[in-house]
């Protein structure tokens, strides 16, 4: 008789080791109560915010043309664009559906969604903080892992879902 292969017997995560458990979840989500405003017409939905590391994935949705915000980023962002099309004012591409972002650290941009995009919504990685800047280069806030957990606990408490509804996407 042969012996047991792994693919037939899967691997029991003992609970004892605190390893915490998997995320496995709808990116774009069904209920509209779990996209948490950021801005007037912009919303994020958190998939991962990661306390230990200081870093998030979400979902950047924004359902108007317009300038959204002036920033700076300390450390890598990653984006994939799922919907619509965006740009920065200070480079000549266009990132549109299907399209891979890599913001190097401490580039200063400002993100605009055309009046030809009904919708966009982008997939971010964003490592450490965004730092949002005046035209003058001075700091006018700021956002970090804390910050948008915050957001989605006082969110989520206000639309009926609990406070506690974003500890599923904090590791």
């Amino acid at each position: 008789m042969n012996a047991p292969s792994a693919v037939t017997f899967p691997y029991v995560i003992n609970p004892a080791t605190g390893i915490l458990p998997e995320i496995a979840e709808l990116a774009v989500p069904t209920d509209d109560r779990v996209w948490v405003p950021q801005a007037p017409n912009v919303w994020f939905r958190p998939l991962l915010l990661n306390k230990t590391a200081g870093y998030w994935f979400n979902l950047l949705k924004v359902t108007r043309s317009g300038v959204l915000s002036r920033h700076r980023h300390p450390g890598p962002v990653h984006g994939f664009v799922i919907k619509g099309s965006w740009h920065y004012l200070e480079h000549p591409w266009v990132a549109d559906a299907g399209k891979f972002v890599f913001e190097p650290p401490g580039e200063v941009h400002t993100l605009v969604v055309d009046d030809t995009t009904d919708e966009m919504i982008t997939l971010f990685n964003v490592t450490g903080s965004m730092i949002y800047m005046d035209q003058n280069d001075h700091q006018i806030g700021y956002e970090d892992v804390f910050t948008k957990i915050d957001m989605c606990r006082a969110h989520y408490e206000k639309v009926g879902l609990g406070a506690q509804y974003v500890d599923q996407f904090i590791r």
